[in-house]
């Protein structure tokens, strides 16, 4: 071979832009060997699962940038030890989520049944009843809240985005619309409280107290989604419709409502979702029954996470010489699964809505 021809080769690969790389199960096959490599020292020492999956964690994040920058190079190296990080940080968000969910399926699963669904704890003292009512106060508060704060909460974003721009009041209303969001549920329940009292006297408990104290935790939360949506719609729209002669008002009821809608009913169902738990506030303004009452302007109301709390706290008596648990703790596991199932249907919906009423592209 000439030295022509040896000089052309080594410009050709001096050139060549395509690099080595590691094969694509090359990550699974650094997982396997990191798992049975860190097995070794696990056996010897008598660790547990958990230190064992540590340190196969530990050896997979260091073997798998070294492989590829023997391999490939510096920056490939770098992006696959950034991705391992991203996916352990993710894998070790999900294990107690995962745990949590398992742990509330495996206690609860076993108490739901159609008894369980559609009876109330009326002179209920040991085994038996349901949470019929407490089923029902949820959904009669939440709804009742949800009324309550979706129209301040979205007439507050339209004059926040489209009236108040740069004016004091603005300012100061966003202010306290951020300060309202960190608020303690507590303190919304004992201000419905105070505010009830001084109405109707000291003896006052009913469930649209609960209703109001919800309201002041979800009209923030209303507020600061549906004015980042309304931020979202573009102003060559509005100026489209300022240009046909179309007054405000209705070029936002017409164009920028509509063109948002989608992001406006996931942060309100979003905001159910978030304040269907509470408890603080129910305990002290809504109260507690073991009746069904589905009027939210007389008497006590019991909800879901006022029922979990009661049956924790006083679970009744074991039945004699069977060894077993309280019947409360039973019952609080399932209806804590059922205000999951609850929570996880609203967030499906939201997904859903918002994915229906997302401006089409293209």
């Amino acid at each position: 071979m000439s030295a022509t021809e040896l000089a052309v080769q080594d410009v050709n690969a001096s050139l060549r832009l395509a690099q080595p790389k590691l094969p694509r199960w090359a990550p699974a096959l650094v997982g396997v060997l990191a798992v049975a490599a860190a097995g070794l020292p696990a056996l010897l020492l008598g660790w547990g699962v958990v230190p064992w999956l540590i340190l196969a964690g530990v050896v997979f994040l260091v073997a798998l940038p070294l492989w590829s920058l023997a391999v490939e190079n510096r920056r490939a190296a770098v992006d696959r030890l950034m991705t391992s990080l991203v996916w352990t940080t993710f894998g070790i968000a999900m294990i107690p989520l995962i745990w949590l969910i398992w742990t509330v399926v495996k206690n609860g699963a076993s108490v739901i049944s159609v008894e369980f669904l559609t009876y109330d704890m009326r002179n209920i003292i040991g085994p038996g009843g349901g949470i019929y009512h407490a089923l029902l106060g949820t959904l009669l508060v939440t709804g009742a809240a949800a009324l309550i704060s979706v129209p301040v909460g979205l007439f507050a974003a339209i004059y926040l985005v489209e009236y108040g721009k740069g004016s004091r009041l603005a300012t100061w209303v966003t202010f306290l619309v951020d300060v309202m969001t960190g608020i303690p549920s507590i303190v919304a329940g004992l201000f419905a409280l105070a505010l009830f009292v001084l109405i109707f006297g000291p003896e006052i408990r009913l469930g649209f107290g609960g209703s109001v104290a919800l309201s002041l935790l979800m009209i923030p939360v209303v507020v600061r989604s549906t004015e980042e949506m309304l931020r979202l719609v573009p102003d060559d729209l509005r100026e489209a419709s300022y240009a046909l002669g179309v007054p405000k008002w209705r070029t936002i009821t017409k164009v920028v409502l509509p063109t948002s809608l989608g992001g406006i009913i996931t942060g309100v169902m979003l905001a159910v979702a978030r304040v269907i738990g509470e408890t603080a506030p129910l305990l002290v303004v809504a109260g507690k029954t073991d009746s069904v009452n589905l009027n939210l302007f007389s008497e006590r109301m019991t909800t879901l996470p006022v029922y979990i709390y009661y049956q924790f706290t006083q679970p009744g008596i074991a039945p004699a010489g069977t060894g077993g648990e309280a019947p409360g703790i039973a019952r609080a596991w399932g209806a804590a699964l059922v205000l999951i199932a609850i929570v996880m249907v609203l967030n499906l919906i939201a997904r859903i809505v918002g994915k229906i009423y997302a401006p089409k592209k293209g």
